[in-house]
């Protein structure tokens, strides 16, 4: 069975990003509603300690990473403007499963003024 996991960089400061909270959500797109699965903070190589999803857990669909970049930034002493205002605040990837017995790892690299992503394995 395959299994679902993440990571984030911060490029900014050239290391892991530690402590960044990260939010889970499946999306059910006949409905118009995401649903909160999982709520995870990144450890100090920047990962969550354990897969997000894995084996009966990950379904093919349509899900949510929703990574609080503005929080983990502004506790780093970046200079940033109000939660309000900042230029990224909540970084959220939208992506799908198609078969679940693949890993899909989906990576965060970012700034307080850029980020990218790519499908990991």
């Amino acid at each position: 069975m395959g299994k679902l996991s993440t990571h984030v960089l911060d490029t900014a400061h050239g290391r892991p990003g530690a402590g960044v909270r990260v939010e889970l959500f499946g999306i059910d797109a006949h409905a118009g509603r995401r649903t909160l699965i999982k709520t995870e903070l990144t450890n100090a190589d920047g990962r969550c300690a354990a897969p997000l999803l894995e084996g009966e857990q990950l379904r093919p669909g349509q899900y949510e990473l929703v990574f609080h970049a503005g929080d983990y930034f502004a506790a780093q002493g970046v200079d940033l403007p109000p939660p309000q205002l900042r230029f990224l605040d909540r970084i959220s990837i939208a992506f799908g499963i198609q078969d679940a017995a693949q890993n899909y790892h989906v990576p965060l690299v970012m700034t307080p003024w850029s980020y990218s992503t790519y499908r990991g394995s």
